[in-house]
């Protein structure tokens, strides 16, 4: 569904390389990618999402002529490390207006923000600010937001990110129920090993980028 051909990417005209001739194909399923901290696993996955452009490269997807904003607005769900969850909106008013940008009628997207909430057990925070919910509960609401238009393509950002073991199990099965049931695609980039056991696919970064200089000594 996604084809990342010959992917070059940095920060800046005089920065090392990022991404250096990256190509990888990813089918349905759930794809893990892993590496160590700078080693570009979020550039990568804002570039499929069309949040930065590459230098260098192509980026296809299935259906799309690219992967601008149409793309993102139709079939796209995406959760930034950042959560990035407005502030001053409820968690049921951020998943609707999610929807609303997608163009979901009013009906299905209640119906979807009231099925997403309880699978991620969030039903009782519904009127909730973010700012009045802990840590955990945000990333949960942010996952429910990102699958409210039930998109083609997820593309996740450490989403387990210091979770404890029984809500990682809780958004492993809502992430593996929702995939696998439409044949859909996800991208997560994750340093956790628990996501290890629904992957179809894992990419380790570290198996072909350079090592980090401070990080030669462990090698």
């Amino acid at each position: 569904m996604i084809s990342c051909k010959n992917i070059y990417y940095r920060y800046g005209r005089k920065a090392p390389w990022v991404l250096e001739d990256f190509s990888h194909t990813f089918a349905s399923g759930i794809h893990l990618i892993k590496g160590y901290s700078g080693c570009g696993k979020s550039t990568l996955i804002r570039i499929i999402g069309g949040y930065l452009s590459q230098q260098r490269g192509q980026i296809e997807i299935e259906g799309y002529a690219n992967n601008g904003r149409k793309f993102r607005k139709e079939d796209l769900g995406f959760v930034f490390q950042q959560l990035n969850l407005l502030p001053l909106a409820s968690v049921q008013r951020n998943l609707h207006l999610s929807a609303a940008l997608a163009g979901i009628p009013k009906q299905k997207r209640e119906e979807n923000a009231a099925h997403f909430l309880k699978r991620l057990g969030l039903e009782d925070f519904t009127k909730r600010l973010p700012k009045s919910m802990s840590g955990g509960q945000q990333q949960r609401a942010t996952i429910a937001r990102a699958l409210i238009k039930e998109p083609k393509i997820l593309l996740l950002d450490e989403p387990t990110s210091g979770l404890d073991d029984l809500n990682t199990e809780v958004i492993l099965k809502v992430l593996s129920d929702f995939v696998t049931e439409e044949k859909r695609l996800a991208i997560i980039c994750t340093h956790d090993t628990r996501l290890d056991k629904i992957a179809h696919d894992i990419v380790d970064f570290n198996r072909f980028l350079p090592l980090e200089g401070h990080l030669e000594a462990l090698a």
